[in-house]
């Protein structure tokens, strides 16, 4: 089958989207599928593009196997959301010229959000010939409304009548997860052309390893029970509540230090809000490769994966929450919903209330001073989970399966 895999996103960047595709994209072409990634040259999340790619409007390279074509992008680190907009639309345009560029496909599959891409994926589908694939992992502009982002009321009426109609073009539409494939389905009462497309991980590469001595001497790291935050550090993660619960807890377990690796809009207030409440039971880190990844996971005993207090996240998967539990870490998820099943059903961590300070600190006693028996198994649990259901393997196979269908 031939592919063209559609996204913004793509590696050397950072983050679920980029990290779905690239491993999508790279289990295909081990089974002999020819796959092509049409994306924007790196930006995200700093807004900046790299020396290698500036001054250019498009290139072709080899990222690690896989044949990508890179097109211009305005960067937009935060700021304004007219700015974002600016920075969608740049690549949407822009992506036709890489469209054109790439072979002759069968499959075209789109990454929305941005949800202006499928205006691409949909036209490129016409042009060659293609069947238009939409992926759906967030919910837009709804989410956009929601969080507090979007609330011109014409440019919201303009954006539901653009999802609607890329809902109706599209020969399938997958979701992240089970809320978003059952709104995309109902959104056009299309459910028999949907399917699940969820966040993943390669099991082979987040594998259980021994503590890295180095990374925790540099840390200093040795004799704490850690509790980690990895990944982009925006609004809707809700990290100021975690800096509460460290205050918290700070006198009462000096044995147990918070870990945040990653950058982020909220970043700079949450290193300011750090130093006010004089932490030090915390420590930042600037983002690391993926492949250190790993690493970082040998050093802590738990992830933290939290989100906003809000009813949109209820149907929400977050995509960290899979490699912490493939290398054996068990997660302390801060919401409700799907995810909050996940972990309650497999055993495989704990679960409080998003944004409840109270309830967060209350789950980080009893994770903190549970015996090593009970802590191993929640080390072995996570790790089944995800090796039975959440590996690429497994997601490429279903993903076929659905391709598959005339």
């Amino acid at each position: 089958m031939k592919i063209i895999l559609l996204s913004q996103h793509f590696p050397p960047e950072v983050g679920a989207p980029q990290i779905r595709f690239y491993e999508v994209a790279k289990e295909l072409i081990s089974r002999g599928h020819q796959v092509e990634v049409v994306t924007a040259f790196p930006h995200h999340p700093m807004g900046v593009i790299p020396k290698e790619y500036q001054g250019m409007f498009y290139m072709k390279e080899d990222y690690d196997g896989i044949p990508v074509h890179r097109s211009w992008i305005y960067p937009s680190p935060k700021g304004a959301f007219w700015r974002r907009l600016m920075s969608y639309f740049s690549f949407t345009f822009s992506a036709f010229y890489s469209l054109a560029k790439a072979k002759k496909a069968d499959v075209i599959i789109t990454n929305s959000p941005p949800l202006f891409l499928g205006i691409t994926g949909y036209v490129g589908g016409l042009f060659k010939r293609a069947k238009f694939v939409l992926f759906v992992a967030d919910i837009w502009p709804e989410s956009a409304v929601k969080l507090g982002i979007l609330t011109n009321k014409k440019f919201i009426r303009l954006a539901e009548i653009l999802e609607k109609f890329l809902y109706k073009k599209s020969w399938k539409m997958a979701g992240a997860t089970e809320g978003i494939t059952k709104y995309i389905g109902d959104k056009v009462n299309r459910h028999e052309d949907t399917f699940m497309l969820p966040n993943g991980v390669n099991t082979d590469t987040f594998a259980p390893l021994e503590p890295d001595a180095e990374l925790m001497d540099e840390l200093s790291l040795h004799g704490k029970k850690v509790f980690a935050y990895t990944g982009t550090m925006g609004y809707a993660q809700g990290l100021d509540s975690i800096l509460l619960v460290a205050q918290r807890v700070k006198e009462e377990l000096p044995h147990v230090h918070f870990l945040f690796i990653g950058d982020g809009q909220e970043k700079e207030k949450l290193l300011k809000m750090k130093e006010e409440l004089n932490l030090t039971n915390v420590t930042f880190k600037d983002s690391v490769p993926v492949a250190m990844m790993p690493k970082v996971f040998s050093i802590s005993d738990y992830s933290i994966v939290p989100l906003k207090n809000l009813e949109i996240f209820k149907g929400a998967r977050p995509s960290k929450i899979f490699p912490a539990l493939s290398t054996g870490t068990p997660v302390l998820y801060c919401g409700e919903g799907e995810a909050a099943d996940l972990i309650e059903g497999n055993r495989c961590g704990a679960v409080a209330e998003p944004e409840n300070v109270d309830a967060i600190a209350e789950q980080v006693r009893y994770l903190a001073n549970l015996p090593e028996e009970s802590f191993q198994q929640l080390k072995e649990n996570g790790r089944e989970f995800v090796v039975r259901e959440y590996s690429w393997k497994r997601i490429v196979d279903d993903i076929l399966k659905n391709l598959d269908q005339k």
